[in-house]
């Protein structure tokens, strides 16, 4: 699996067995996209050389995306969150999302000062590579800056 970090330090956890993912699954009332449940099923998250969860651990994955979705604590601030699977952030107040309806492998990030969603990486692996890219001095923010070589 390190291999997709491009070289990065990155710290990966224990896997998530097959029946954590399943009551996961049942909680959040859907399937977890299928590139997120084999990153899981090789580690319960992974955090940055800084300490950011980049991809948070199932359990918080879960419960944030719970929060997102009750639309009770967001329904007046915010455009609904229910086509958005949340499983990381930047340290800053963003957050990292797959879209789940209608099922697709981009990685967006949620601006959560303009509310605004917007496409930063075609799939996890590439969303872990930019994340974890060592020579980067963006900080937190690497996803507002254009793709290295385009």
């Amino acid at each position: 699996m390190r291999e997709i970090f491009g070289g990065a330090s990155a710290e990966c956890r224990a896997p998530v067995d097959a029946a954590a993912l399943r009551e996961a699954e049942r909680r959040l009332g859907r399937a977890v996209p299928a590139q997120l449940g084999a990153l899981l099923r090789e580690t319960d998250g992974v955090a940055d050389a800084y300490g950011t969860d980049v991809v948070w651990p199932l359990a918080h994955i879960v419960e944030q995306n719970l929060l997102f979705w009750s639309g009770e604590t967001f329904a007046g601030l915010y455009m609904p969150f229910d086509s958005l699977l949340f499983l990381g952030d930047n340290g800053g107040g963003d957050q990292f999302a797959l879209v789940v309806a209608p099922e697709r492998d981009d990685v967006f990030v949620w601006d959560h000062e303009t509310d605004s969603r917007m496409w930063v990486a075609g799939g996890i692996d590439e969303y872990l590579r930019r994340a974890l890219a060592p020579d980067g001095d963006e900080g937190g923010d690497w996803w507002r800056y254009p793709l290295r070589g385009s």
